[in-house]
């Protein structure tokens, strides 16, 4: 979101949250289906075998673009998305090659997601939020790792196992296995 959301009142506030929600259920009224948000986007679909390898690991779910995408299209019909936004702000945060950005690419992940009234606030304890708080006066690759590790917890042992019950998850499965018998020779859809 932008960065000035955090100066809004109250009442805009709770404007946003409704608008949010409105649009959430939006999506998920538009189509629970996966294999739509493949299609509608344009984007490349994945292949049976990937989605069904989605299920040996969370690991290797997030791992792979597709898995990423359709986990994340799931989170956000959930209304959760914040959880993957910031493990993958985490792992970006963990690659950056320069010590002078670490301090404001920081304090950017923590006043979006960990902060007092973080516009994308995730669940982690009190302990967790002092440890990384603390970890913000001397800024290393590694001051979100304890916050970070909560929450792909969190998503390992909550929300991915919901995604693979899902009916997104389902249909997505479905509708590329009958495509796999209409096309066995992986040829694509006219």
């Amino acid at each position: 979101m932008c960065r000035g959301i955090s100066v809004l009142p109250v009442t805009c506030m709770e404007r946003v949250k409704g608008l949010k929600a409105c649009f959430g259920s939006f999506l998920q009224k538009q189509g629970s289906s996966l294999s739509l948000l493949f299609y509608k986007v344009g984007k490349p679909r994945p292949a049976l075998e990937e989605c069904l390898r989605w299920k040996e690991s969370f690991e290797r779910l997030i791992a792979n673009k597709h898995g990423l995408y359709a986990f994340r299209a799931f989170l956000i019909s959930e209304y959760s998305e914040e959880n993957i936004a910031f493990y993958l702000a985490c792992e970006d945060y963990k690659c950056t090659k320069s010590a002078s950005k670490l301090p404001t690419k920081a304090a950017r992940i923590y006043k979006e997601f960990i902060g007092t009234e973080a516009p994308r606030e995730v669940n982690i304890d009190h302990e967790t939020r002092d440890v990384t708080k603390a970890n913000l006066n001397h800024p290393t690759a590694s001051c979100f790792d304890m916050a970070q590790h909560r929450i792909y917890i969190l998503m390992e042992k909550d929300c991915y196992p919901r995604f693979l019950r899902s009916a997104a998850y389902r249909d997505l499965i479905s509708h590329l296995t009958i495509n796999c018998t209409q096309h066995p020779r992986g040829g694509k859809e006219a």
